[in-house]
């Protein structure tokens, strides 16, 4: 049995009353980060939109009530600043985004806006925080100029994007790039006292995400209504990976930071296991394996807007630097995934949640 990172133990004395700001804390990502943290005794501020569905993570775990809530629009800089004067964060976490390949394409200005603006506001307000320490900028694998290599993207691979959602999310990096070098630069940290850190997972999945256009919600919506799953791009290629596995990752690296704040500020790939990249059809036969019917068809059109076929993440930086891995396998990420959509109807789902964090620590807390 592999030994965390990071020792539950340790992880709640580092967090326990610091005050963390997570931008996005009602999306799939931010309502599981915001679980984790306030069960390692932080006190948990969030800033986004409403929910997107009433059986959002967010919403069924009751985490309204369990955090510091506050709705408000990433874009909407004057607000967002009173939060930061309000709850005075020492660290930030930001996940706030335009998250679908798809809507970029019939919404680009709105994409564009969110996604590089929203991280100009947020990176803005850290940068005139007195209180801030740590900043966290969560942005995407797609970030990345794709040639399809079989080889896995490196840190310090160049930027690019085709669609429009992918290239806002590689100028979220430069943004967050430049505000590192012009303002929060290592080697200057005595005198701003801030680190600066982007982060880029893979095709993240778990339970309580029901966005449009992404294939374990859509599965898991064809599948409770009886009906056959839709693909529209079968053979893509993609690093599948649990919730958990990404959120560890920003956790530990967010430990790093606070000790060591010159050498882990930068860009880190938190991706999964080169065996767990595999295509959507795979995926959707082992959804369909764990939830005990159903089956899939292939609707892809030429007609549809292009989407890569084939990406994966080199994470040799976090291995060696953090002592990350990933611990789960795609199969066992399945299967917790599953499992929760199994379960939402009529379980405690924020003690689900906490007792899928407890079991992906392997220890009892």
């Amino acid at each position: 049995m592999d030994k965390p990172e990071i020792e539950l133990n340790d992880l709640k004395n580092i967090f326990y009353k610091k005050t963390v700001l997570i931008t996005g804390h009602t999306g799939f990502k931010g309502s599981w980060l915001s679980i984790w943290l306030k069960e390692l005794g932080a006190t948990v501020i969030g800033y986004a939109l409403e929910p997107y569905t009433v059986n959002d993570n967010f919403v069924v775990t009751g985490l309204k009530n369990e955090m510091i809530h506050n709705i408000g629009d990433i874009r909407d800089f004057d607000k967002l600043e009173n939060i930061f004067n309000m709850y005075q964060p020492e660290i930030v976490f930001h996940l706030a985004a335009q998250p679908i390949v798809r809507e970029s394409y019939n919404n680009p200005k709105d994409t564009f806006d969110i996604n590089i603006m929203g991280t100009v506001n947020v990176l803005e307000c850290c940068r005139n925080s007195n209180s801030v320490q740590i900043i966290i900028n969560v942005t995407s694998d797609k970030c990345y100029k794709n040639n399809e290599w079989i080889w896995g993207y490196r840190e310090s691979d160049p930027m690019g994007g085709y669609d429009p959602y992918s290239s806002s999310k590689g100028c979220s990096e430069l943004v967050t790039s430049a505000y590192r070098n012009a303002f929060l630069n290592p080697t200057k940290y005595g005198d701003h006292g801030k680190c600066l850190a982007s982060v880029r997972a893979g095709n993240v999945i778990g339970g309580g995400d029901w966005q449009k256009d992404r294939l374990i919600p859509d599965c898991i919506r064809a599948l409770e209504n009886n009906e056959s799953i839709e693909i529209r791009n079968p053979n893509a290629t993609r690093p599948w990976q649990h919730v958990l596995e990404a959120l560890s990752g920003y956790i530990n690296l967010s430990t790093k930071m606070l000790d060591e704040p010159d050498k882990f500020s930068g860009a880190w790939n938190f991706g999964p296991n080169y065996n767990s990249v595999i295509s959507s059809s795979k995926i959707a036969d082992m959804i369909i394996n764990n939830w005990g019917s159903g089956k899939w068809i292939d609707t892809s059109s030429s007609d549809e807007p292009y989407e890569t076929n084939y990406l994966s993440l080199d994470i040799s930086k976090a291995r060696n630097l953090l002592n990350w891995k990933p611990k789960w396998d795609i199969e066992r990420c399945i299967e917790h995934t599953v499992n929760w959509y199994k379960s939402y109807k009529n379980h405690n789902m924020f003690e689900f949640c906490v007792n899928q964090i407890k079991l992906f620590h392997e220890l009892n807390y």
